[in-house]
């Protein structure tokens, strides 16, 4: 980090904000799972669901920026559950492939219901004007720091 990047206290409050505000979400988005359900859970069934496909859990673990430790300790919750589906790697003996069950799709699904009424509430209190107005700057700012891994 730069000495002017580091005494900038707009960089600084605009850093503060994001990580508060993200644990805030994660926390509320979190108490209004369905039971048993964790945000790392959810995050990988929604992105089974809108993108469909198999990925082996190596790339699912760089998809998420977490540990392939990590990744495999989520996986392996979801496959108990039922949500999700590990066949191997015909060509390869030693990697795996992941995909969606039926029950994970039912199961992502209850849990969009389930939070919903968060997402209502931002709507409701910021209004979409002001979301449309910042999705273009937090979607530049993810697209930063993410070409900086």
């Amino acid at each position: 980090m730069t000495d002017s990047l580091q005494n900038d206290p707009l960089a600084i409050a605009l850093f503060s904000e994001i990580s508060a505000a993200d644990q805030m979400a994660r926390t509320r988005f979190g108490r209004a799972l369905p039971k048993g359900m964790e945000l790392s859970h959810f995050s990988v069934l929604n992105h089974f669901a809108r993108l469909g496909g198999e990925k082996t859990p190596a790339q699912l673990a760089r998809i998420f920026h977490v540990t392939k430790g990590a990744m495999t300790n989520t996986l392996s919750k979801l496959e108990a559950s039922g949500y999700i589906h590990v066949r191997p790697d015909w060509d390869d003996a030693r990697r795996k492939f992941v995909s969606i069950s039926p029950a994970g799709i039912a199961a992502r699904d209850e849990a969009v219901r389930a939070i919903a009424p968060v997402f209502d509430d931002v709507m409701e209190s910021l209004g979409p004007e002001k979301i449309r107005a910042v999705l273009p700057v937090l979607r530049e700012l993810r697209t930063f720091l993410s070409s900086s891994d």
